[in-house]
């Protein structure tokens, strides 16, 4: 039976504003050995699916200095401490759109990297929307708005013009809770 690992001590590492490192020494339960583990720590993150009443969604398209590139994303960011999530969302959506949204559904959670990430990502849907003003990006984001039909997000993620995992793991919690949403309005 696999058992969790005591830890034995944790030191924290350098802060870069949205993450820092610490790392933590544990012992395997199996074979008694001390092993050092490094943990991305992070507030919590949100990502947006904002559907317009014509069954758009409000995307972004911004340069991802991680991966080098121009990617098409929906709106998300993190939660600030005090924020719920839900705060959040529609921060992000305002900055990242300029929409906002009278309805929030709430239709999942992930952990994204078990691994080394300490954080949760959650997904909302954002509808009864309006555009109340321009994007309002950070001094850090160049971002476009971009109006997709929602039956072409299954197709943009099979031939990779969608690629970002957490968003595609967004798309999976919608369309197994609104299987219907596949489907031509």
């Amino acid at each position: 039976m696999i058992k969790p690992w005591p830890k034995i001590l944790t030191q924290s590492r350098t802060s870069y504003r949205v993450f820092s490192v610490r790392t933590d020494l544990v012992r395997s339960p199996r074979t008694n050995l001390e092993h050092d583990f490094y943990i991305i720590e992070s507030n919590d993150w949100v990502n947006i699916i904002p559907l317009t009443d014509d069954h758009q969604v409000v995307m972004v398209r911004q340069f991802r200095h991680g991966s080098r590139e121009v990617t098409l994303e929906i709106p998300g960011g993190l939660v600030d401490e005090g924020d719920s999530p839900e705060e959040a969302a529609s921060r992000e959506l305002l900055e990242e759109t300029g929409y906002q949204a009278d309805e929030w559904i709430k239709i999942g959670e992930v952990n994204p990297n078990p691994a080394i990430f300490n954080n949760r990502c959650h997904t909302f849907v954002a509808r009864e929307m309006k555009k109340v003003s321009d994007p309002s990006p950070d001094q850090t984001e160049d971002i476009e708005t971009v109006l997709t039909p929602l039956v072409e997000i299954p197709k943009m993620v099979r031939n990779g013009t969608i690629d970002h995992a957490i968003v595609i793991a967004a798309f999976t919690h919608y369309f197994l809770r609104y299987p219907e949403g596949l489907k031509k309005p």
